[in-house]
């Protein structure tokens, strides 16, 4: 990659269109079963929060985007924030094992904000992620 390419990791589109498809089927549940005032609030619930989800991937579906520049990460729901590569201080890889679970989460850390990504966020896996953002930084920062 040349120092004036760009490179942008976005949530997967069949992680978009499940979100999509969970959203449509608990609303349309909302329709059918409005008679019962329990399983009315519950649907109700969990059709705002995935339509939420689901809205936000359709808005914001690039997570990260790298160039010769800097990074552009997400913020907030749907806001997006431009950082040079000389304001961040650390790009790494969290690793935890809990249980059955096994979560990794890339960090990128600058003087006053941590970002958390994980490969939901970027659509690969965040080793490769932070391997490919490792070699944009050494070949900008000559």
């Amino acid at each position: 990659m040349n120092a004036g390419a760009q490179r942008r990791w976005r949530v997967p589109p069949g992680h978009v269109a499940v979100k999509c498809a969970a959203a449509a089927a608990v609303t349309a549940l909302i329709v059918l079963y409005s008679h019962d005032p329990q399983f009315l609030f519950l649907a109700a619930a969990a059709a705002i929060g995935l339509n939420a989800l689901a809205l936000r991937d359709l808005v914001a579906p690039v997570r990260l985007a790298a160039d010769g520049d800097g990074l552009t990460v997400v913020t907030g729901y749907a806001g997006h924030r431009r950082i040079r590569w000389d304001e961040i201080s650390t790009i790494r890889v969290d690793e935890r094992r809990r249980l059955l679970l096994h979560t990794r989460i890339l960090e990128i850390e600058t003087a006053d904000d941590l970002y958390l990504l994980s490969a939901y966020d970027l659509g690969s896996d965040v080793h490769d992620v932070a391997d490919e953002l490792y070699r944009l930084r050494a070949r900008t920062s000559r």
